[in-house]
């Protein structure tokens, strides 16, 4: 276990939902609390409830520079960097063959590249910490629901980097966990539920049909912080899942042979009446803030 009081965190996509959660826990913990986000007022707002030596930056995952910035000012004023939980991700509902391709991409862009991004920058500072690295993964690595294939490639692609980098670096001290969580009471998720035809599509598919409390989440994550797990699973039945992979599949196609042919109908109904962007955009307030910053607005 490792004291979170003094240790310096760092956290993307820390504007709102799970990021925005564990920031305040870990701030209640004792740990000094460096936010980057998309959204500046948001980002003040929980700066201020993590106490006044939080501190927050504007930066996108998906601008090199940008993150660039913002890591070097948060070494720059606190010295060191501790942790890292790379969270930052959007989610963007949509059948692949009637999505808009630029958003598809732009979810494997934040959601995966944003991550390695993320790694990449603060690695050298949790090299002289010795410190520890935290990837969001999702349950969507493991079951994949259709309507969310940029996502579920994204997830799991964070679980193989994050099982890749643990062996890669845990001889230079620095620890790695990957984090698999559920469907949890957020923005995003709450998003995704609002839309007229995938949100019927998550609730439909076995396994994915339940949405769990934030503060249950917050836990898990923050003990798997505070003892730098090598995996943080929100249940904990997602970890006996892994187990049983290759059925996974079979389960989701048996479970889907009626709906999803049903749903495909109906997006394209969607994209007729709302548009492509405004059908297949990312969910929910941070989706939206995504959007703009990709539209340089």
């Amino acid at each position: 276990m490792s004291p979170l009081p003094g240790q310096v965190v760092l956290v993307t996509g820390a504007s709102r939902g799970i990021g925005a959660a564990v920031a305040r826990r870990l701030a209640q913990e004792g740990a000094t609390l460096a936010l980057v986000g998309l959204e500046p007022d948001e980002l003040k707002r929980v700066a201020e409830d993590c106490g006044p030596d939080a501190g927050w930056w504007e930066a996108d995952v998906t601008d090199t520079e940008s993150l660039r910035t913002a890591v070097e000012s948060v070494v720059a004023r606190y010295g060191r960097i501790d942790v890292v939980m790379a969270n930052a991700g959007i989610a963007a509902p949509g059948f692949s063959r009637s999505m808009d391709p630029k958003v598809w991409e732009r979810v494997v862009d934040v959601n995966l590249v944003g991550v390695w991004r993320t790694v990449h920058l603060t690695l050298p500072y949790l090299l002289e910490s010795k410190g520890y690295l935290l990837l969001v993964s999702s349950l969507a690595a493991i079951v994949r629901i259709p309507g969310l294939a940029s996502y579920n490639v994204a997830k799991a692609g964070v679980e193989a980097m994050g099982d890749t980098l643990r062996v890669e670096l845990k001889h230079l001290g620095v620890r790695v966990g990957v984090a698999h969580m559920t469907f949890v009471d957020t923005d995003m998720v709450r998003g995704v539920d609002e839309h007229p035809v995938f949100g019927k599509v998550r609730t439909g598919v076995p396994l994915a049909g339940k949405v769990y409390p934030l503060e249950f989440a917050v836990e898990k994550f923050t003990d798997g912080i505070r003892k730098r797990r090598r995996t943080v699973h929100v249940p904990g039945w997602i970890g006996a899942m892994k187990v049983f992979r290759w059925l996974i599949p079979h389960v989701i196609e048996a479970g889907s042979r009626f709906s999803v042919p049903r749903a495909d109908q109906a997006a394209l109904a969607d994209i007729e009446a709302r548009g492509l962007a405004e059908s297949t955009r990312a969910s929910g307030a941070g989706g939206r803030a995504d959007a703009a910053k990709a539209a340089g607005r």
